[in-house]
């Protein structure tokens, strides 16, 4: 799956690229993903980010990407996007849908979501400069509390966010 989006996003680069438009790449984390899986076991787990990655979905466009990175972390390509409250607007939407609990054979799960924002080519114009910048951001939306959405702002090269 990470290929897959890794061939994606440089697809989308390339288009955003040819065509002086914009995208928005949403990184996300699942909050409390790690007790579900110590506390519930490995096959709740599977599931709950199965049915995780499937609400994503319902959140995003037919033709934007959504894809597992590995562990609890999903990343979403949004095309062609002209203004930030419109990726705000998804965003909220995405956490707000994982913030419903999940049904898993019959047992209530709750998990929520942190989401770090970066936008091409503001925020990098290469694959993993956008991926770092998005990343960082979703840091800075944990430890400001969880369940929140933060676009990318500051420099990488100083090692943070400001």
């Amino acid at each position: 799956n990470r290929s897959l989006f890794k061939d994606r996003m440089l697809r989308e680069i390339e288009v955003s690229k040819r065509q002086r438009t914009r995208f928005a790449l949403l990184f996300i984390d699942l909050d409390r993903f790690k007790a579900v899986n110590d506390t519930l076991g490995h096959n709740v787990g599977d599931k709950l980010l199965q049915a995780v990655a499937s609400r994503i979905k319902q959140c995003v466009r037919e033709s934007d990407t959504v894809a597992r990175l590995g562990g609890d972390e999903f990343t979403v390509i949004l095309a062609n996007v002209h203004a930030e409250p419109g990726v705000s607007m998804v965003a909220e939407n995405i956490i707000d849908s994982l913030q419903d609990p999940f049904d898993i054979d019959g047992q209530l799960v709750q998990v929520g979501a942190s989401i770090g924002v970066a936008i091409y080519p503001d925020n990098g114009a290469d694959y993993s400069t956008l991926l770092k910048s998005a990343d960082a951001a979703m840091y800075q939306a944990k430890n400001e509390g969880r369940g929140r959405c933060r676009f990318f702002a500051g420099a990488l090269e100083s090692g943070e966010s400001h």
